[in-house]
């Protein structure tokens, strides 16, 4: 108890004047009955406050985990699926680029074959040089034929 509380208990308290008996009244000890239902409610509120909270916490535990082992088991099933689907992804671009060899294969046999008809064509001619040129230098005047 404060020096406060003890004074405040020799306050008069009737009007000024004569004095009359009586026993001083005790505030603290009013207010303290009449506060200490609603604290011990509030006491008892704040107790299933906490309890809940606890409830909570442990539930968000149990769904992080949750989804902590679902987010394992998505990552892993994509692991698994990414070479079939880096293999689909890949399949458009691989069929292009055979059409493309292809392509390329068969303007090169074409540019072969072109250039082999030029040398048919031009062989016997060149054949022809050739052997006048060997005959002349084999020549002792060196004239030709």
């Amino acid at each position: 108890m404060s020096l406060r509380d003890f004074l405040e208990r020799f306050r008069p308290v009737g009007t000024p004047g004569a004095s009359a008996t009586g026993v001083p009244a005790d505030r603290a000890a009013e207010r303290a009955a009449e506060l200490e239902p609603a604290l011990a409610r509030l006491t008892d509120v704040q107790a299933e406050a906490a309890r809940i909270r606890d409830a909570a916490d442990e539930a968000a535990a149990a769904l992080r985990q949750e989804a902590a082992q679902e987010a394992r088991c998505l990552v892993e099933a994509a692991h698994e699926h990414a070479p079939n689907v880096r293999r689909q992804s890949a399949e458009p671009l691989l069929r292009a680029a055979r059409r493309d060899a292809g392509a390329l294969r068969t303007a090169g046999e074409r540019a072969a074959s072109a250039v082999r008809e030029r040398a048919a064509e031009r062989m016997p001619e060149l054949v022809n040089r050739a052997v006048a040129d060997a005959l002349r230098l084999a020549s002792p005047r060196g004239d030709g034929p």
